[in-house]
C-alpha cells in the first residue's frame, strides 16, 4: 500500500439517519474506484464497511467501519487517497458516529429522497458543528418510488437554511432518475444504471437548460457573497469562470458559508464517480483543519499545546476507536495527527505513562488490513496488540508531550439486569465484558451493592441485545436480560427518642448492654450520620463504636422492606453498663434494637430514584410524548426547539422508566431517542409504596421458605 501525503488526503464521515443507505453509498464509491471487483449489497451482506455478524444478520451499522479508495478526478492526474468513516445512523448507535467523527475532516450527510431531513439527520449535523467540521449533503435513492428532489431539497433548507445549495440536479426522476447535471461545470453526467458508476459527459438536456442556468446563476451567486474579489468579479462579468468558481466553492465549504447537495442512487451506481470528483476537487484535505490543540498532561492539566497537522511536527497519534477482535486481539483505529508514522516506531502512550512500539502499521479496508510503511499527517490507520492502548489515548515523540481530548459520550439510558446461565458463563463473564468495553465506551458494567445484580448499561435495549449476541458468538458467555431491581431506599420523616436494652444472663458471664437514641431526619444524600453525645461516662468510649455498628448494621437491612435506610442522624445521649457481663457484643445488639424502636415512631417512608430525562424527537410527537411522561409521574422542566425537533426535558421516577424505550419506539415509529441519568432521591407516594413493600416482603417470604426447605 502506498503512503499518500496530507495534501492528498480526504477524510469524510459519512453520516445521517438509518436506512438513507450510508453503507451502500461507501460500497458504491469502492466498486466505483476500482477498490472491489464486485458491487457489495448491503441486502446480500457484502459489503466493505459492513462486516460484523450481527450488522449481517440485522442489516444495520452497529460500528464504524472504516474503508479508503485512490481516486483521481476524471481519471487524470495523480490519485489522492478518501478515507470513508462509514457511521451507525440507528439513534441506538449513535454514539459511535460522535466518538469516530473527531477522526473526519468534513461530513457527507445522506438525506433519504423520500422522507427529507429525519431525527438522526439534525443530530449528526450537530455533532458536525460541535466539532467544527465542513458539511455537505448527498440526497440518496433518487430512483425510488415517490422520490422528490424538489420536496428533499425544501426539507434541508427549511432546516438548515439558504446556505444549503444544490450543485447538482437530477436527470430524470424516480425510475427513470440516470443522472446529474453538474452546476459548476454545467454538463450533463449520464449514467448506465447497474453499471461500473464512471458516467458519459454530454451536453444538458434542452427541457433542463433554463432549470440548469438559474440554479447554476444561483450558486455563483452564494460563493460569490462570501467574498469581496469574487463579489467584484461576478458584477463585473455577471458570472464566475470555472477555475474561480471551483476555488470559491472549496473556500465557502471549508469555511462553513456553503453547504453543497449531490444526487445518487448508491445501489443501481448512478452518481458515483461525479461524487469522487467532488471529494477530491472541495472537501479539505487534514493540513486545511487548522491547528490541533491539546495539553502537555492528561485531561486539562498543563499547558496547552498547539500542533499542526504537518510532517514537520513531532509524531503524534490519537487512538479514537479500539476492535476487540477474538483472533487478532486489540485493534486501535487512529490518527495521524501531527509528523510522519513510520512502522515499528517506538512512541510513549502519553494517557497511560507507558511505552509502545507499533510494530506491523495497517490501513484497513472494512476488516481487510493491508501493510504500509508510512503514515503522513492526517491519514488513518490501525495497529494490532498494543499493550496498553485504549480508545482515548494519544501516543507520541517522548521528547514532546501532547494529550488531545476525548469526545464527550452522554451516560447510558437503559440498564438491564444480566444473569449468566451457567457457572461457566460466571467464570467467563468478567474477562469477556473487559473486552466488549474496550472496543464500546459508550457501555457500562457494575454490580449493583444493594441488589447484588450484574448491571449492562448502554444506548438502548437493540444496543444491548447486540452486546449479548456479541458475547455469545465471540466468547462463549450466555446471558439472560432481566430488568434491573428499582434500588429503593428508605427513610424517616420525623424524631424518635428510643431505648434499647439487650440483657441476656446463662450462668457465668451474661450479656448486657442499654442505649439511648434520638434519631430525625437529616438533609438528601447525606447517608447515615452517627453522633456521640455521651457524658459523664454512662457508656464506655470503647463501646460506643459497637453501638453505632449496631446501629448502620440494622439501617442496612432496612426496616419496611428490606431496603437500606438512610439520611437520618443517630445520636447516642445515654445508657447503662455492666462491669463485667457488658461487651462489644451486647452494645451491638442494644444499638440494632433501639434503632428498629426508633423507626417505629419516626413515620419511616419510602425513597425511589428519580431520573433527569431527555427526549430528542420531531415537534409533531411533543404532545404525545409529554403526556406520556405525565402519565409516568414525570415533571416536566422545559422543552427546546431544534430545527423541526424537539428536545423535552423531565424529571421521572426511575420505575417508571423501565418500559420506556419500547414505548417510545411504539409511540414515534422509532423517529425518537432519549437519554437519562440520576437526579435524585424522592418519596413514594403511599399507594405504590405499599404495593412495593408488600412485594418486597413477599419476595423475601418466598427466600425464607427456600432456605427453610
Amino acid at each position: 500500500m502506498k503512503a499518500y501525503a496530507t495534501q492528498s488526503i480526504r477524510n469524510v464521515g459519512i453520516v445521517g439517519h438509518g436506512d438513507t443507505g450510508k453503507t451502500q453509498l461507501v460500497s458504491s464509491l469502492l466498486f466505483t474506484s476500482g477498490m472491489t471487483t464486485r458491487l457489495g449489497k448491503v441486502a446480500e451482506g457484502s459489503t466493505v464497511t459492513d462486516w460484523d455478524e450481527e450488522e449481517i444478520a440485522r442489516k444495520i451499522t452497529i460500528h464504524t467501519g472504516q474503508a479508503y479508495a485512490e481516486w483521481a478526478p476524471g481519471g487524470q492526474g495523480e490519485k489522492v487517497k478518501i478515507n470513508f468513516l462509514d457511521t451507525p445512523g440507528y439513534s441506538t448507535f449513535i454514539n459511535d458516529t460522535r466518538a469516530t467523527l473527531v477522526a473526519a475532516d468534513a461530513t457527507l450527510l445522506v438525506v433519504d429522497a423520500l422522507a427529507g431531513v429525519q431525527v438522526v439527520t439534525e443530530k449528526v449535523w450537530d455533532y458536525a458543528t460541535e466539532y467544527d467540521l465542513p458539511r455537505a449533503f448527498a440526497i440518496n435513492w433518487m430512483d425510488r418510488e415517490l422520490a422528490s428532489y424538489d420536496r428533499a431539497m425544501e426539507s434541508l433548507a427549511r432546516v438548515f437554511g439558504r446556505n444549503v445549495v444544490p450543485v447538482q440536479l437530477p436527470i430524470g426522476a424516480e425510475k427513470s432518475f440516470r443522472g446529474v447535471v453538474d452546476l459548476i461545470t454545467m454538463k450533463a453526467h449520464v449514467y448506465t444504471p447497474d453499471g461500473d458508476g464512471k458516467p458519459k459527459i454530454e451536453e444538458i438536456p434542452a427541457e433542463l437548460a433554463e432549470a440548469a442556468k438559474v440554479s447554476h446563476e444561483a450558486l455563483v451567486e452564494m460563493v460569490a457573497e462570501g467574498d469581496d474579489a469574487l463579489m467584484e468579479e461576478f458584477f463585473e462579468k455577471g458570472t464566475l469562470p470555472l477555475e474561480d468558481l471551483m476555488k470559491g466553492l472549496r473556500e465557502a465549504f471549508q469555511a462553513k458559508r456553503i453547504y453543497p447537495v449531490v444526487l445518487t442512487s448508491a445501489l443501481h451506481n448512478i452518481g458515483s464517480a461525479t461524487l469522487l470528483d467532488f471529494l477530491v476537487e472541495v472537501f479539505p484535505d487534514p493540513a486545511k483543519r487548522g491547528v490541533a490543540v491539546g495539553h502537555s498532561e492528561v485531561g486539562s492539566k498543563g499547558k496547552e499545546v498547539h500542533r499542526k497537522t504537518s510532517d514537520t511536527e513531532p509524531v503524534s497519534i490519537f487512538v479514537y476507536k479500539t476492535l476487540a477482535d477474538p483472533f487478532s486481539g486489540r485493534i486501535s483505529y487512529f490518527k495521524v495527527m501531527s509528523g510522519v508514522l513510520k512502522n515499528d516506531a517506538t512512541l510513549q502512550n502519553f494517557t497511560r505513562g507507558t511505552s509502545e512500539r507499533l510494530q506491523h502499521v495497517q490501513v484497513m479496508q472494512g476488516k481487510t488490513p493491508a501493510a504500509i510503511t508510512e503514515l503522513h499527517a492526517g491519514d488513518l490507520g490501525a495497529i494490532a496488540k498494543l499493550k496498553d492502548t485504549l480508545t482515548g489515548d494519544t501516543l507520541g515523540d517522548k521528547a514532546a508531550p501532547i494529550h488531545y481530548p476525548l469526545p464527550h459520550l452522554p451516560e447510558p439510558s437503559i440498564t438491564f439486569a444480566v444473569e449468566p446461565k451457567t457457572r461457566a458463563d460466571e467464570d467467563r463473564i468478567g474477562p469477556a465484558i473487559h473486552r466488549i468495553l474496550e472496543e464500546d465506551p459508550s457501555l457500562h458494567f457494575s454490580r449493583d451493592p444493594q441488589t447484588k445484580e450484574f448491571l449492562l448499561a448502554g444506548s438502548g435495549q437493540q444496543h444491548i441485545e447486540v452486546v449479548v449476541a456479541k458475547l455469545h458468538k465471540r466468547y462463549h458467555v450466555d446471558l439472560t436480560l432481566k430488568p434491573p431491581k428499582v434500588p429503593y431506599r428508605e427513610t424517616i420523616r420525623g424524631k424518635a427518642d428510643a431505648e434499647g436494652k439487650h440483657k441476656k444472663q446463662t450462668g457465668g458471664h451474661g450479656q448486657f448492654g442499654v442505649c439511648r437514641i434520638r434519631m430525625e431526619p437529616a438533609a438528601r444524600g447525606a447517608g447515615v450520620e452517627f453522633v456521640d453525645d455521651i457524658f459523664g461516662g454512662a457508656i464506655p468510649k470503647n463501646w460506643i463504636p459497637s453501638v453505632e455498628k449496631g446501629i448502620r448494621a440494622s439501617a442496612e437491612r432496612g426496616f419496611l422492606a428490606g431496603f437500606p435506610v438512610v439520611d437520618f442522624r443517630a445520636t447516642l445521649y445515654d445508657g447503662k453498663y455492666h462491669d463485667v457481663d457488658s461487651s462489644d457484643m451486647a452494645f451491638k445488639i442494644a444499638g440494632s434494637l433501639a434503632f428498629k424502636e426508633a423507626m417505629k415512631q419516626a413515620r419511616p417512608a419510602l425513597l425511589e430514584p428519580v431520573m433527569h430525562v431527555e427526549v430528542y424527537a420531531p415537534d409533531q410527537y411533543s404532545g404525545d410524548i409529554m403526556g406520556d411522561l405525565s402519565s409516568r409521574r414525570g415533571r416536566i422542566s422545559g422543552s427546546e426547539a431544534r430545527g423541526t425537533s424537539v428536545v423535552i426535558k423531565a424529571q421521572v421516577p426511575f420505575a417508571e422508566m423501565l418500559s420506556y424505550a419500547t414505548g417510545l419506539t411504539s409511540m414515534t415509529q422509532g423517529r425518537a431517542s432519549y437519554s437519562m441519568e440520576f437526579s435524585h432521591y424522592d418519596y413514594v407516594p403511599s399507594e405504590i409504596a405499599e404495593k412495593v413493600i408488600a412485594a418486597a416482603k413477599a419476595a423475601r417470604g418466598v427466600v425464607v421458605e427456600e432456605e427453610e426447605v
